[in-house]
């Protein structure tokens, strides 16, 4: 291939050569990458700063935390290498038979790594249809009724990727991108090019069948005690449009190309290659960061009133909100052992004890703590009673907190919980929400707690008349 051709939107190209373009313009691209981060900026470079494209242009997970000098910087120099893998990109689908627009995975960080994977494997569209063996194949495992063909499409799928959920959590206890972004995403593609042979249908209909292969994966994970109704639930707001978005690709797939080869090409493929890409991400990606979360309340008491109560309170009342009927952990009462830096708090919880070892006692205006003991965050809805699942132990933790007790004009009290905490799920801007909000909540249960505590207080200490 010609230099002057790689940068042309005309005609096709073959597998080999997009796989061989694709990893040499990906090395190219880390190499100048680091060169320019760490001799120009000083700053450390890695794999992980793309994960992953192909082709190398940065994506938001590149940037976090750096300047805008070294962002803009490395923008303008992956310009070329976006322009150089959308384009091939573009020729290697119109090659295999695919619908053109489904480039836009080009820029999807991780699913672009399973597309790429694809793009290097699958055959060249034929004009007719092949494959005998394999639709005499398909036609005997799929039953020629329109229903009971995708009742067993999606239980197929499953069969495929509900092992690597055993995989991820239970083998290499990785609760991360593989699990909650592939697999749905590959659960919508497995049941759609599956199905997909045997008759053309609307898109409507394989987004359908996506949900349907996404509800059954949900039942067999609850059934085999894989996982607990809440966790599910709390999964199911991503996995479900990323399941509509494989079963997109694979609609797209089998619409340009109705050919069971495309099936028996795509299958094997994703289904060697995603253990191995389960394990790259426990390799490749960070340590958890460190969140903070901090809510506040005003209480009419003075400082010293609230004081006696944050250090220890008494035992709080049964929970109201659904989010602590369903399982996840709340707060009962505190007790302290000792005074001043070097006490030790206890702050119990439904689940168990948080140790907490005073690291600043300044009476009445800041009580800040380390954590050394960190119970399950939650208790799992299963028909099997608790289960001992890998993400209840170490994947949240928590490694400190303070109350702060700042002073009002008429006499009352700001009153500030602060938690800092690490989680270990992927991806972490989704699973952030959740446990921001929850540890928002638990917050609140505990200076409201306060709040009516340090003011009963102050109505009990008034003159009766």
């Amino acid at each position: 291939m010609r230099y002057s051709n790689l940068w042309r939107w005309e005609g096709a190209i073959g597998r080999v050569r997009y796989a061989i373009i694709g990893v040499i313009a990906f090395g190219l691209k880390y190499i100048l990458d680091r060169l320019v981060a760490e001799f120009v900026f000083g700053r450390e470079w890695s794999l992980w700063n793309y994960w992953i494209s192909p082709f190398g242009p940065i994506t938001p997970t590149s940037v976090l935390g750096m300047d805008q000098g070294i962002v803009t910087t490395l923008l303008v120099l992956a310009l070329p290498f976006i322009w150089l893998g959308v384009v091939l990109t573009v020729r290697r689908l119109r090659s295999i038979g695919w619908q053109t627009g489904l480039v836009v995975l080009f820029f999807v960080p991780y699913l672009n790594l399973i597309f790429f994977l694809l793009l290097c494997t699958m055959p060249p569209a034929a004009s007719e249809p092949r494959a005998d063996d394999h639709r005499r194949w398909l036609d005997a495992i799929l039953p020629r009724n329109e229903l009971g063909a995708e009742l067993v499409a999606v239980l197929l799928a499953n069969l495929l990727a509900v092992p690597m959920v055993l995989l991820a959590a239970f083998g290499l206890e990785e609760y991360g991108l593989g699990l909650f972004v592939g697999l749905p995403f590959l659960l919508g593609l497995f049941s759609v090019l599956i199905h997909g042979p045997r008759r053309h249908r609307t898109l409507r209909r394989s987004i359908v069948l996506s949900n349907w292969a996404l509800f059954v994966a949900s039942v067999l994970v609850l059934a085999f005690a894989l996982d607990g109704l809440v966790c599910i639930m709390m999964a199911l707001p991503l996995a479900i449009p990323l399941a509509w978005l494989g079963a997109v690709v694979g609609h797209h797939a089998q619409r340009g190309s109705p050919d069971p080869a495309v099936t028996f090409h795509a299958l094997p493929v994703l289904f060697l290659a995603l253990p191995g890409m389960l394990w790259l991400e426990g390799q490749v990606l960070p340590q958890p960061r460190l969140y903070s979360v901090s809510s506040a309340v005003e209480v009419d008491s003075p400082p010293e009133t609230v004081w006696k109560h944050v250090v220890a309170f008494d035992e709080l009342p049964e929970p109201e909100e659904w989010v602590f009927r369903a399982g996840i952990a709340y707060p009962t009462r505190a007790e302290i052992h000792g005074a001043g830096p070097g006490a030790v708090r206890h702050c119990v919880f439904s689940t168990g004890t948080f140790v907490e070892p005073i690291e600043v006692w300044d009476e009445p205006r800041l009580l800040k703590f380390s954590v050394t003991s960190t119970p399950a965050p939650l208790k799992e809805l299963s028909p099997y009673g608790e289960l001992p699942l890998p993400h209840l132990d170490g994947f949240f933790v928590s490694k400190g907190g303070q109350f702060l007790l700042e002073p009002l004009a008429d006499g009352g009290t700001r009153l500030v919980g602060t938690t800092w905490y690490r989680h270990g799920l992927r991806p972490a801007f989704y699973w952030r929400w959740w446990s921001d909000e929850l540890i928002h909540r638990i917050h609140l249960r505990v200076l409201r707690h306060i709040e009516r505590l340090a003011e009963a207080d102050g109505l009990s200490s008034l003159p009766r008349p």
